[in-house]
């Protein structure tokens, strides 16, 4: 369950990292208030998750899907660069993470 709820936590990165983007310095209401949200859940995730995966394992983790999340929702749907250095550089992150998952 704590697996879960740490990937669940790590999306809600995503959507939170998007929202701050999106509030343009917290000048916009919708995402602002998107952003507190996801941002509390996303916490509260991880917290709940470090009472049974180790403390830098959990944390790389829950860092590693939102950094991933948010630079492919950039790339896909931002217009970000998606040039290959990029994505092997993503690839890279994701099998990282992976890893902590096995070796845990």
């Amino acid at each position: 369950m704590a697996w879960l709820v740490l990937v669940i936590s790590g999306l809600l990165e995503t959507a939170w990292a998007v929202a701050l983007d999106r509030s343009a310095g917290f000048s916009r209401l919708v995402p602002s208030v998107v952003f507190a949200v996801t941002l509390v859940l996303s916490m509260g995730g991880l917290a709940y998750a470090l009472r049974e995966i180790p403390v830098g394992t959990g944390y790389a983790v829950w860092v590693g899907i939102g950094a991933v999340g948010t630079a492919l929702i950039g790339m896909l749907a931002l217009g970000e660069s998606a040039s290959l250095p990029r994505v092997l550089c993503l690839l890279l992150v994701v099998a990282g993470v992976i890893g902590l998952k096995v070796f845990h």
